[in-house]
């Protein structure tokens, strides 16, 4: 069989400049860059030159005489490939267009587009984007069963195929699936696997894919084609992996086999290995080894990023993992000595949040520190909610790089709008809301039941809340939104009588466990997430007696923190989650909420399967290279009145004391 080739394997000579990569590289770096082809494992710890050793790596292969089209880069940005690839074009003035380097799926649409004809695709078939893929998945289910997304604790067509997704990526089955990831939908598992099946008979008529397509059917290729992926094999005499503790098992195989030749040069750290609820795996990495027999493995563990204290507290977290359930290493600093991280206890989040804006203040004020340069960081949003609104009150910007503030979440300002036109049945915006979240309904018909539910309530002098109830009013429903009409209004009536005896946390516990609470199912593929941050909402309403003083606050809060006089990023302190932190460094950190059931969550407490939070933890912790400041609270506030008593983190508890300094809140912040 004859196969196509492209422009980057023509055979114009080039040549590479002399680079002196002893001099460039360090020890361990050098020894990488120019590792003898074969199973090349590399464990480059954070903050030591990861993306520098793959760079230099690429450039030595040319140096030796590979040509670019022989080298086959996979990373999971675009980004990085561009970067990578624009300092190998410095260092030897070979252009990235000469390479195939790039994301998995860029590389997959690209081997699909020439090869694709072998398992049965079309040259002309087209790529869905997301928006495009659900409504294509809605259009295969309805064909199936018409009433399905009707019932509002069934998963929405977007929550639905990130269960799909996540299936295809993981090569598990939908059943195990839903049980690990989603159990929302577990009473519904059983149906999924026809929706698949119907989803995919519409993309093969259609002659189009989806994202997933791309890693699927470039391993069904390699698979099904085997003077294929011994092409490839002969034609990528060196492959080069970014991140591979990031790989799903789809991209692990398509790596293994498109790599037969085993000159595989896997770049990672295991004990980053965070992502697996998007299907990341973490054996992957850690049987790597056992995949490719004779694997040389390279630490990497000169980390030029953080002090040696911050760096001997992050070895100390690596310490504390089960044995034989990770590669060892040991961080080494290149920097001087400093302060120790410091173990900051708080009475509660209120106190936490003020410790931390007044030691914003002192890095800002006092010792000069970029506002830019420090960063809070956090397991899951809620556990921000008092930073965030102690930030807005002391006038220090802030902008929160994973995702919006609090009070902006969409489930929280449905929520919220719900507890307003209660209260007050007046305000057409709050039930505007609310009620456009009912099938069918839009703005104007949101007006109509408005303007029916009024009539009603003045003639026969009857609570706006129970006459939503009414023959009348219901006529005005659309048929879609019927089925639903009743549990909406019977539990609308129940947050509206328990606001006559009921404190406002009871309220909005009430308003969670309703109606709201099963449209969140079907509406989120992430609903068990935003159910605790709606808990957090009922901690912050414990404070209030009454709901007119809530409202009125978090009205005022809510504009305080979407101050629109935002100031630029340079000039704001940055909140974020730690997923979203990872391959990013700041002069101070503050991890706030290292409590055990916040970090590490009660899940993974329940499930006893806590290592990937530690590995969560230990990104945390490197992000820092100056200072760092881990706070717990002793109370959780968000329990009610009265709080819960926390425990530290085990994160914490189980590291030497002699890693850092505690610090106690006293009263008045006399530390």
């Amino acid at each position: 069989m004859d196969f196509p080739l492209d422009r980057s394997l023509r055979s114009e000579d080039f040549a590479v400049p002399a680079i002196d990569f002893r001099a460039e590289l360090n020890d361990e770096q050098f020894n990488a860059v120019t590792a003898e082809p074969g199973p090349l494992l590399v464990l480059a710890g954070a903050g030591s030159g990861k993306t520098r050793t793959l760079t230099y790596r690429v450039a030595y292969l040319l140096s030796m005489g590979v040509r670019p089209g022989e080298i086959l880069l996979l990373t999971f940005t675009n980004k990085a490939a561009k970067e990578m690839l624009a300092r190998v074009d410095q260092l030897t003035g070979v252009e990235p267009r000469r390479f195939w380097g790039g994301t998995f799926h860029s590389i997959g649409a690209r081997i699909l587009r020439i090869h694709g004809e072998a398992i049965g695709l079309q040259k002309n078939f087209t790529l869905l984007d997301a928006d495009e893929s659900e409504t294509l998945l809605k259009q295969a289910v309805e064909a199936d069963d018409k009433l399905f997304f009707k019932d509002k604790t069934h998963p929405k067509p977007g929550p639905l195929h990130s269960v799909l997704s996540l299936a295809r990526n993981t090569r598990l089955d939908l059943k195990e699936t839903v049980s690990r990831h989603f159990p929302q939908y577990t009473d519904l598992a059983h149906r999924f696997p026809a929706f698949a099946a119907a989803y995919a008979a519409a993309k093969k008529e259609q002659n189009v894919l989806d994202y997933d397509d791309l890693l699927e059917l470039w391993l069904d290729l390699l698979v099904k084609c085997p003077d294929l992926a011994e092409y490839f094999a002969g034609r990528f005499r060196h492959v080069l992996v970014d991140e591979y503790q990031d790989t799903n098992t789809l991209q692990s195989e398509i790596v293994d086999r498109m790599g037969s030749h085993h000159r595989i040069m896997a770049v990672g750290d295991d004990a980053q290995c965070i992502y697996s609820w998007r299907g990341a795996n973490f054996e992957n990495i850690m049987t790597f080894p056992d995949r490719h027999a004779g694997t040389v493995i390279h630490r990497i563990e000169t980390n030029y990023r953080s002090t040696p204290q911050i760096l001997a507290l992050a070895n100390g977290v690596l310490e504390a993992q089960p044995v034989g359930r990770h590669f060892d290493k040991k961080l080494v600093a290149a920097r001087a000595n400093s302060q120790k991280p410091m173990v900051v206890q708080a009475m509660d989040d209120r106190e936490q949040a003020d410790f931390i804006v007044k030691r914003v203040r002192s890095l800002i004020e006092d010792d000069g520190v970029a506002p830019a340069e420090i960063a809070v960081l956090y397991r899951s949003h809620f556990v921000a909610l008092e930073t965030q609104l102690a930030l807005s009150r002391a006038g220090i910007p802030y902008t929160i790089t994973s995702g919006v503030k609090f009070f902006e979440r969409q489930h929280v300002k449905d929520l919220i709008a719900l507890i307003q036109f209660v209260y007050n049945p007046s305000n057409t915006l709050a039930w505007s809301r609310v009620a456009c979240l009912l099938p069918k309904v839009g703005e104007k018909g949101a007006q109509k039941i408005h303007s029916a539910a009024l009539d009603h309530a003045k003639f026969l002098q009857q609570d706006f809340v129970d006459a939503l109830a009414s023959d009348d009013v219901k006529a005005k429903v659309p048929p879609a939104a019927k089925d639903d009409w009743a549990h909406f209004c019977a539990s609308l009536r129940e947050v509206a009588h328990a606001m006559r005896d009921q404190k406002p946390a009871r309220v909005i516990e009430l308003a969670i466990e309703g109606w709201y609470g099963d449209y969140l199912k079907g509406a989120f593929a992430d609903y068990t997430d935003r159910y605790e941050e709606l808990k957090a909402l009922t901690g912050f309403a414990s404070r209030f007696d009454d709901m007119q003083d809530l409202l009125a606050q978090i009205v005022l809060l809510n504009g305080e923190t979407s101050d629109k006089s935002v100031a630029p990023d340079q000039e704001a302190i940055k909140l974020t989650t730690v997923h979203q932190s990872k391959g990013l460094e700041y002069d101070a950190v503050f991890v706030i909420g290292l409590a055990d059931g916040m970090f590490p969550g009660r899940r993974a407490i329940e499930d006893g399967d806590v290592e990937e939070e530690r590995r969560l933890f230990y990104v945390a912790v490197t992000r820092a290279k100056n200072e760092l400041y881990l706070c717990y609270p002793k109370i959780a506030s968000r329990a009610g009145p009265g709080g819960m008593m926390l425990v530290p983190s085990r994160f914490l508890t189980e590291i030497s004391p002699n890693l850092y300094e505690p610090l106690r809140i006293k009263r008045q912040f006399g530390w």
